[in-house]
């Protein structure tokens, strides 16, 4: 969660716009239950990282000013990039071995790892190619990273990433026509990241060309061919995790790398087939497991606390220096625009963002003020939540019925926002317990909050997934997030002294 681009409020602005701020809230709390965005965390690392200078400054004599911007546009909407030197390195030596192997050797690439939780991988026609950290951690080896790389080269190599880029500039305009009639910045931003999965939106056909090719140009370099096949199936895995997590089916609007490269039993097998004509699965080739764990070792792992993070049902954002706690039950996520979260069943949501309101402005004024639709006036109440002023008040739409609160924290008004299909009594005395549990934090609390990493550990003679497991900081299912970040079945037996991931501060 970011504070920047928010808008300063004023009342007659409001009432002007009220039914078109009242459908943006609406269409986040959708949003909040049907598509979790990624979530957007920007490390800032002190200066840039050596073994990326020499490729930034390839990128100014890659791009026009056009596709700089563009370039620019998209780092920006995945945090920023991730400055890991051993990484970069590792990585960019990947890009040229599949270079030099394949149908197009001239072509430059630049590869960006993004500094995002998200799992994504894109290419742009100028040969741009883009990874998120949280890609990279999903990975096991360099066979893996290799497939994704290749495959995204592949598209650049068809032509298909010709595709990507109107698509692209489609999506920014769609996102510009709605900011300008509903007069809302963050439905704007909404717009954009939920048509960001049209950046690797191509047609079946185009994508097992993409797989064929790549799967090629992957072995030609001495990779496993197989990494694809591998790296499909965690995927998969991943996506199914996350889906039962949050209560939700999987669906086409997941915001990543899945949503467009669905690893479906189909496009495994032909994988596989694509594989067997290179290498045979007892001779596979290279894969350069303990390399790329070795410069895997303190990824930065979901969300990162310099920007927000969450732990379980609580956001904790020690820059800004507030937390807060979720309802029971409410799965988190943080985005750029807002925290946003639902319940399982899908028929509650909360959102948390930040506006500015004007001084000579009460909250109990700025919450009746217009920005949202049917407010019960006579609910409007001024109250103090930890020593912060704040007013609540109910409003109710035809579908959806709202418990707000607006707190002023610092300079800045926090809205705390919980949507409900049935707002019942029970259920707002949870959202006001809830409300209840936003406050400042300690200095000394927001010096010792650390960023989850993946650590790179040895199994020990009595180690075993479960055992590893338990050492990682996870708020559940330890045991299918360790088996599904190593690659590994359940059931597996842990060789003595293999080396493997864990997640941890």
């Amino acid at each position: 969660m970011r504070t920047a681009g928010r808008q300063e409020t004023r009342p007659e602005a409001a009432r002007g716009s009220g039914y078109r701020l009242r459908r943006s809230i609406s269409l986040a709390f959708i949003a909040g239950i049907s598509l979790f965005a990624a979530a957007c965390a920007s490390l800032n690392e002190p200066g840039e990282p050596k073994a990326s200078a020499s490729a930034e400054l390839a990128l100014e004599e890659m791009l026009t000013p056009a596709q700089r911007k563009e370039h620019e546009r998209l780092v920006a909407s995945y945090g920023g990039i991730y400055g890991d030197p051993k990484l970069q390195a590792l990585i960019q030596s990947i890009v040229t071995r599949l270079v030099a192997a394949s149908e197009r050797p001239d072509q430059r690439y630049r590869v960006t790892i993004l500094n995002s939780p998200a799992i994504n991988a894109f290419a742009l026609p100028n040969g741009s190619l883009y990874i998120t950290r949280g890609l990279l951690a999903l990975a096991s080896d360099n066979s893996e990273i290799a497939s994704v790389l290749a495959h995204e080269m592949a598209h650049v190599i068809a032509n298909h990433a010709a595709t990507r880029e109107d698509q692209m500039k489609q999506a920014v305009l769609v996102s510009r026509v709605i900011s300008d009639v509903v007069n809302d910045s963050d439905l704007g931003a909404l717009a954009l990241a939920r048509s960001r999965i049209s950046l690797a939106s191509f047609s079946r056909g185009q994508e097992l060309e993409a797989d064929a090719i790549g799967v090629g140009i992957s072995a030609r370099a001495g990779f496993d061919p197989y990494g694809a096949e591998r790296f499909l199936t965690v995927m998969g895995e991943q996506s199914s995790l996350k889906s039962t997590s949050i209560g939700q089916t999987s669906t086409p609007d997941n915001a990543d790398f899945l949503a467009s490269h669905p690893a479906t039993p189909e496009r495994i097998s032909i994988v596989m087939a694509n594989a067997r004509e290179y290498a045979s699965p007892d001779k596979p080739g290279e894969r350069d497991r303990k390399q790329y764990l070795a410069a895997l070792d303190g990824l930065v792992y979901g969300d990162d606390p310099k920007e927000g993070f969450i732990r379980g049902s609580r956001f904790f954002h020690p820059k800004l220096g507030f937390t807060f706690t979720a309802p029971q039950g409410f799965t988190l996520e943080n985005t750029s625009q807002a925290v946003l979260g639902a319940s399982s069943s899908g028929r509650e949501a909360l959102r948390l963002d930040a506006v500015r309101v004007t001084g000579d402005q009460s909250l109990g004024q700025y919450l009746s003020s217009g920005w949202i639709d049917g407010v019960e006036i006579s609910s409007v109440e001024s109250l103090v939540l930890n020593g912060f002023p704040a007013a609540t008040a109910v409003a109710r739409g035809e579908q959806w019925s709202f418990r707000m609160f607006a707190i002023r924290f610092g300079s800045d008004v926090y809205r705390l926002i919980f949507a409900a299909r049935d707002l019942t009594p029970e259920l707002d005395r949870q959202f006001r317990a809830a409300a209840e549990t936003f406050r400042r934090v300690s200095i000394e609390e927001a010096e010792n909050v650390k960023p989850l990493r993946l650590r790179i550990v040895t199994v020990g003679l009595t180690d075993t997934p479960e055992k590893l497991a338990a050492r990682m900081d996870v708020p559940d299912r330890a045991l299918d997030r360790f088996l599904i970040i190593n690659g590994l079945a359940r059931g597996a037996k842990l060789p003595y002294g293999e080396q493997v991931k864990i997640i941890s501060e």
